[in-house]
């Protein structure tokens, strides 16, 4: 069959773009003929990404549309004459943004209504999550389904140290990392409160560490940098490295003594993955699609206590059997992201049917 994707954007580095990659590897090993075609492609993907004004956009058996955020894609996907699978990334509330910034406001409001529009309209939709799903069938979408985020976790894991950043983060600091976007969603705030609280029970040495776009929403950044000042902590001890190439991000992931996620919302959260390839111990909270990413795996907590937090930070970092005992569960759940996994939830997909949770019809229990 020919098998395509949809991306608005083809990014470097962005994980539906990585994701959408690995796929189409998978379905060429399959025999299927399958491109990728996106709107906005990075210069460096030209060739490998299709622009979608090819017509060769439009003649696929199956076109499998990546949705996370609104664009044109939508309406030309909707009336595609092949079979039509929507794979939901998840759209920020816009709510978070109400505060910061009325444009990203606006456009996460907008995402959710244009993803309504689609109900009915296509032959399946697949969260990257269960908690995904759910929302798609609470939409209205019927059958649904789940494929999980393809995470290329091989560019970290076979990446060459950067040894004068590793040098540096060998000063006797403990290495508290987070990556990801610096957006409210994210509660940025609640890590820098979080440091407070690790500071006044736990210890004095830490560098918190934000590893990702700092400037997607400038007036949340300054909230956070506001509270910092606030506290009177150490400015040198948070550092926003803003977007940085896979070896320094292995880099940092490997100088890591336990990677934080206090986030409220996260439609799968591939930085766990990461995390978890990487064999650093994860802390999170367990709000939205986390806990089933983390599947038992690390060291999830609700309601969100900082205090509390920062014990179990304190005992991720200093706990030695506790430590080992957490990454051993990590490598476990590790597996369940392999490629043999996702190629045969892949194939169940593209058949029609398959086995729980690759394949669910509404109404059954996970």
């Amino acid at each position: 069959m020919i098998i395509n994707q949809w991306v608005p954007a083809a990014h470097r580095g962005d994980a539906i773009g990585d994701s959408a990659r690995r796929v189409r590897s998978i379905l060429r090993q399959q025999g299927h003929r399958s491109e990728i075609f996106a709107m906005t492609i990075d210069e460096d993907l030209r060739g490998d990404v299709l622009p979608f004004s090819d017509p060769a956009a439009r003649t696929g058996d199956v076109t499998i549309f990546h949705f996370a955020l609104p664009s044109p894609m939508t309406e030309g996907f909707a009336s595609l004459p092949g079979r039509r699978v929507l794979q939901y990334h998840n759209i920020t509330p816009a709510h978070f943004f109400a505060a910061y910034d009325p444009q990203l406001f606006r456009l996460a409001a907008l995402g959710r209504r244009e993803l309504a529009t689609l109900a009915g309209r296509v032959d399946l939709a697949l969260g990257v999550s269960e908690y995904n799903r759910r929302e798609l069938e609470s939409m209205g979408f019927d059958p649904t389904g789940v494929l999980p985020l393809f995470v290329n976790t091989d560019r970290l894991t076979s990446a060459a140290p950067v040894t004068a950043l590793e040098t540096f983060l060998q000063d006797g600091l403990v290495n508290i990392l987070f990556v990801g976007r610096i957006a409210p969603n994210k509660k940025i705030e609640d890590h820098i409160r979080l440091a407070e609280q690790y500071k006044r029970y736990v210890d004095i040495y830490y560098r918190f560490i934000f590893v990702g776009r700092d400037d997607a929403v400038p007036h949340y950044m300054s909230t956070v940098r506001a509270l910092i000042m606030k506290y009177q902590m150490l400015p040198e001890r948070f550092w926003f490295t803003g977007t940085v190439p896979d070896d320094e991000l292995a880099t940092f992931y490997r100088n890591a003594h336990a990677y934080v996620s206090l986030s409220e919302h996260e439609g799968f959260c591939a930085p766990l993955v990461e995390a978890m390839a990487m064999d650093v111990p994860v802390l999170a909270y367990g709000a939205a699609a986390v806990p089933e990413t983390l599947g038992g795996a690390g060291v999830s907590f609700a309601p969100k206590d900082l205090e509390y937090a920062a014990e179990l930070l304190g005992a991720l970092v200093y706990d030695e059997p506790f430590r080992d005992g957490v990454l051993a569960g990590q490598r476990r759940r590790l597996a369940d992201f392999g490629k043999d996994r996702i190629e045969e939830t892949l194939k169940a997909v593209l058949a029609g049917t398959g086995p729980d949770p690759a394949w669910r019809e509404p109404g059954q229990a996970p």
